[in-house]
This record gives structure tokens, C-alpha cells and sequence, in this order.
């Protein structure tokens, strides 16, 4: 979707979701998603030992994190881990982003429409975790007014060249997937209409897939302090025990893909 010159882009070579929280609400966020991916909790870092991350207990590599931020109610975002952090900053500047915080060997940028993301060194991830109670948390939705989701589709398409970029099954979605072995794709959601004056015009949420089971995951989530927001045909939104709101899907946990079909 991208009109600027296609050039090579240093390719993504694994990727994170990272569950924002409110600092005080840290430690009930960590201890819902551990129990929900069925991992444990890493040594925390940071200045204020804000960072964690999820570790599965399957033995596989970890792809979600967890940060309790101090300034409004948090969401999600996204880190790309890569080989060459400064050669991927300078093409993301390049296509459009802003460089918000640049720190020893990672950087934290903004994209077009202002979502925030990270660039982070590749260490080695290699193996996805596993389903996880019929679940998989997989996916970072992108919330978009109508007024970036254009630039927001042309910038993810033309920042990971390598990955699948396509309208989705519904005309206000646009998926941009993994290649095969990443643990977390994106979806691009266009929003009915704007958010007020002032507001942030992108944010982002989790999404998990649960194929068929999307009731039984709710009950577990439930059991775990979570709560019902609502229902809709495709996907169930709720809201963890520290105020974040996130989705229960019907795509297969497996793919990430639609729900298979009876043959």
C-alpha cells in the first residue's frame, strides 16, 4: 500500500506483545497473564523494575512481556526484535516514525499515527510457545480512528515487507501476518469515527485465539479475575484484573488463521 520506493528492510526475527499496565496495578497484571499463558515471571528490570518477562514453563521462547507504565491506563504494544537495531530505526524513520526515546541498544518509536513500538536486539528466539488451555495469546489489534488507518496500513506494510499484508475478513480490518515461526502477528482496526480532540488517534489491545472454545476460555479468564465486557459475533471482549481491556477470538490458535471448517 506503500507509494515511497521498496528497499530491503532488516528483518524482524522474532516479536513481542507487551501488555501495559498502570504501575500500581503491575503486580495483579502479572499475576493474570501468567496464569492465562502458563508461564512465569523473570527477574523484573528497568529503573523502577517495570519490565518483566513471561517466561513458559514448556521450555519454549518467551514472546510476551509485561510493563507497568506511570502515565495513563496502558494497552499493548509491540516490540520487533532484530539483528541490526540502528539500520531498522533508520528505515522506520525513513517510512515515517518518530524516534520517542533512543536507549543503549534499543530504541522506543512512534509510528505515524502515534502508536508506540519498540525495536529491540535479537537474542536468539527461535521456538514458539505452545497453546496454552485451548488459547494463544497471538495477536497486537491496532485501534485506529479513520483518519490514520491508511497511513497506519501503508506504514506496518511497507516497514515488514516480508510479511503478509491484506484487507481482512471484515472491510474495517487489515491483517499484517507473521512469517511462519513468529509468535505474534498484527491487526489493523479501523475505529467507526474519531477519537476526541486531544485524544490519542491509535492505541492497541491483545487479542488471543481460542478456535471454537471461546466460551470455555472466557470461563477460565473469569476464574482468574477476569470480566465479561461484551459480546459479539466474532470475538469476546474483556477486561483483565488490572483494568485492560482485550479480546477472545475464534481464530485457531494453531494458525492465528480463520476457524477451520468442516470439510
Amino acid at each position: 500500500m506503500s507509494t515511497r520506493a521498496a528497499r530491503p528492510s532488516p528483518a524482524v526475527r522474532w516479536t513481542y506483545a507487551f501488555v501495559d499496565r498502570p504501575a500500581h496495578l503491575f503486580e495483579r497484571a502479572c499475576a493474570f497473564w501468567t496464569a492465562v499463558t502458563d508461564t512465569e515471571l523473570s527477574a523484573p528490570r528497568g529503573d523502577e523494575g517495570e519490565f518483566v518477562t513471561l517466561l513458559p514453563r514448556a521450555g519454549t521462547d518467551a514472546c510476551v512481556k509485561v510493563q507497568g507504565v506511570t502515565a495513563g491506563d496502558g494497552g499493548a504494544h509491540l516490540d520487533l526484535a532484530v539483528e541490526d537495531v540502528p539500520a531498522f530505526v533508520a528505515e522506520a524513520s525513513r517510512l515515517g516514525a518518530g524516534t520517542a526515546a533512543a536507549h543503549e541498544g534499543w530504541s522506543v518509536l512512534r509510528s505515524p499515527g502515534g502508536l508506540s513500538f519498540c525495536a529491540v536486539p535479537w537474542q536468539g528466539e527461535t521456538e514458539r510457545p505452545p497453546v496454552v488451555a485451548g488459547s494463544r495469546l497471538d495477536q497486537v489489534c491496532l485501534d485506529l480512528a479513520p483518519s490514520v488507518f491508511e497511513a497506519e496500513a501503508a506504514f506496518w506494510s511497507a516497514l515488514l515487507p516480508d510479511w503478509s499484508s491484506r484487507p481482512g475478513s471484515r472491510s474495517e480490518f487489515h491483517v499484517v501476518e507473521q512469517p511462519a515461526g513468529l509468535p505474534i502477528r498484527i491487526l489493523l482496526q479501523r475505529l467507526d469515527e474519531e477519537r476526541p480532540d486531544g485524544a490519542d488517534q491509535a492505541s492497541a489491545h491483545l487479542d488471543l485465539a481460542c478456535g471454537t472454545d471461546v466460551e470455555a476460555v472466557r470461563v477460565r479468564h473469569e476464574r482468574l479475575g477476569a470480566l465479561l465486557v461484551a459480546r459479539e459475533p466474532h470475538w469476546t471482549v474483556m477486561r483483565d484484573p488490572a483494568g485492560g481491556l482485550y479480546c477472545l477470538t475464534g481464530r485457531d490458535p494453531a494458525t492465528g488463521g480463520l476457524p477451520r471448517t468442516a470439510s
